[in-house]
């Protein structure tokens, strides 16, 4: 009888250490989802800005096609990578983390090279609109960068509850994988997009 009880125990602290851990590793998956979802919001707002930059800018940069180009097709990409990661249940994967990355990497080089071009055109800058695109992307630019630091702080804890002892053991039995960190790899591209004009 006592052996009994003493065995009904141990099962229901094994039990309860297993949901445990099932429900952990639930709520930093959840954390990272919703850490990525304000990275998302902050993209999606930075790709709705773009097809306005573009418009304003052509008219004064026909012969800079090739660049107003690489933006939009970088815009395509990213945007294209953020709906697979939706489709795929809001967790990013190494993969289409790196499509967003090369995407926001030529983005990020075509719209300094665009605010760049700009600053030969006083009659461009000086334009409201062509200001407020100005304070708007550099806004939303913080934001992104605020964002990817709190995601990539969630992946960090997601991941190392995964690789501890005893979660190790049932993290992929439960389906759980580490999640991808947002870094940007070239030097470049961790530079924030210079959107400031002088007056002249």
């Amino acid at each position: 009888m006592i052996i009994s009880a003493i065995i009904i125990g141990i099962i229901l602290i094994l039990l309860f250490s297993v949901m445990g851990i099932y429900n952990r590793l639930v709520t930093l998956n959840n954390r990272v989802k919703n850490a990525w979802g304000q990275i998302d919001v902050q993209l999606q707002r930075r790709y709705d800005l773009i097809p306005n930059l573009v418009e304003t800018v052509k008219g004064y940069m026909e012969f800079e096609k090739s660049t107003l180009e690489a933006v939009i097709n970088a815009r395509t990409r990213g945007m294209a990578a953020r709906e697979e990661i939706q489709k795929t249940g809001g967790t990013p994967t190494d993969a289409s983390i790196k499509e967003i990355v090369g995407a926001e990497a030529t983005l990020s080089g075509g719209l300094g090279k665009i605010f760049a071009l700009a600053e030969n055109y006083p009659q461009l800058r000086s334009t409201e609109n062509m200001q407020q695109l100005q304070e708007e992307l550099r806004s939303t630019e913080n934001k992104v960068a605020f964002s990817r630091q709190s995601y990539n702080d969630q992946v960090m804890l997601y991941n190392t509850a995964q690789e501890q002892f005893p979660t190790v053991i049932f993290a992929s039995m439960f389906g759980h994988k580490p999640a991808a960190l947002f870094q940007i790899e070239s030097e470049e591209a961790k530079k924030s997009v210079k959107v400031a004009f002088t007056h002249q």
